[in-house]
């Protein structure tokens, strides 16, 4: 195995893609960029709506940096791009959160349609999943329909609010709508999932890093 083709962003010290003037290192994709991919990336970046939305979401980034909450940034991104009818895709255990959002859309003049996680209420056993998963709760979650829903409604922009790891995929590639995400579910947390990675050194690293663990036992 190559370890040096195994590299990537993540084993970079530098960050000196932020600058023009830095050496990189030797694996960095920067250094390593072929014209073609450029060339292909700037191509999508000229396409009328990507263009509109890469306009808008550097604008966002500079005129709300450290001061806007991210509720305020959806709502500033989706008036630059003129998306009016926001959609919401929610999970049922969030609906307090999704309702407080579609208040606050409302009262800054947005158009709100939201449909939730559980949708037509059809067992998860009736699509092939595992019978136990119904233990937790015999509905499955619908992204898909959500998706088609949300799609048929004609939504400008579509925000996720906690959809399951998985389920938030499959609603990104099957809606029409640029989609942004308010809420990341993370049951343990709170809904803060980069907790997690801010303790993994210390309350997680017996989880995280089983092998660290087992350092530790054998030298008690």
């Amino acid at each position: 195995m190559n370890k040096k083709k195994d590299l990537s962003c993540v084993d970079c010290g530098t960050q000196n893609c932020k600058y023009k003037d830095r050496t990189y290192p030797e694996f960095c994709p920067t250094a390593n960029l072929k014209q073609e991919d450029w060339e292909w990336a700037l191509e999508r970046y000229d396409e009328k709506n990507n263009h509109e939305v890469t306009i808008a979401s550097a604008e966002v980034e500079h005129e709300g940096y450290c001061r806007w909450t991210r509720v305020e940034e959806i709502m500033q991104f989706a008036r630059k791009t003129g998306a009016h009818k926001i959609g919401i895709a929610n999970c049922i255990g969030l609906i307090r959160e999704a309702k407080i959002f579609a208040r606050i859309l409302r009262a800054n003049d947005f158009e709100v349609c939201a449909v939730i996680c559980k949708v037509a209420g059809k067992n998860k056993s009736s699509i092939g999943i595992p019978k136990e998963c119904e233990e937790i709760g015999p509905v499955m979650c619908n992204p898909i329909l959500q998706a088609r829903l949300l799609n048929n409604a004609g939504t400008d922009l579509n925000v996720v609010i906690g959809l399951c790891v998985g389920h938030d995929s499959l609603f990104y590639k099957y809606s029409d709508a640029y989609v942004t995400t308010l809420v990341t579910k993370d049951r343990v947390t709170g809904n803060n999932p980069v907790a997690a990675l801010y303790t993994a050194d210390s309350y997680y690293r017996k989880k995280f890093f089983p092998e660290k663990a087992e350092d530790s036992e054998k030298k008690k």
